[in-house]
């Protein structure tokens, strides 16, 4: 097995983890991932080690991921069918099944960066403190401190 097989064994697990996070959408976090694998190693080369290689990859997918958006929204046309009764029912039904959820996504969202970012990283993308220490070019206490203020907010919201 060459280095990018073994990079690609290692860690996609972990990226499209971390890319689920993000989008909440299993056909979207695949086809982020294998897109940033994909620009990963082309750009193999600029890798210079400075950082963990998961960490690299996660920051090329995340920017993959908002390319992505970015692109749709600009592509985004009206669909004269999309206030069909069926259409909508369903998105109703779908609202009242994500309620709960919601509340929840909800006190996440009105987090301040880096609070949202950090709490996100590390209880949907998996990472360790160290790997979004790197990642913000912050020490791991830092890290620490950052995700526990992010739950107490959250809490604090909830309650």
């Amino acid at each position: 097995m060459n280095d990018i097989e073994e990079i690609y064994v290692q860690h996609f697990q972990s990226v499209y983890r971390y890319v689920l996070s993000l989008c909440r959408n299993v056909t979207i976090a695949e086809d982020v991932t294998s897109e940033a694998f994909l620009k990963a190693i082309k750009a193999i080369g600029t890798f210079n080690g400075d950082c963990n290689i998961r960490v690299w990859l996660c920051q090329i997918a995340k920017n993959t991921y908002f390319s992505m958006l970015k692109k749709k929204k600009n592509e985004a046309l009206i669909d004269s069918d999309a206030d069909s009764v069926s259409e909508v029912s369903n998105f109703t039904e779908k609202l009242l099944d994500e309620a709960a959820a919601l509340e929840i996504r909800r006190c996440l969202y009105d987090l301040k960066e880096p609070y949202r970012e950090v709490f996100t990283l590390r209880t949907l993308g998996e990472l360790s403190f160290a790997e979004i220490a790197e990642l913000f070019g912050k020490t791991e206490s830092w890290a620490r401190v950052t995700y526990h203020r992010s739950r107490l907010k959250i809490k604090e919201t909830l309650l």
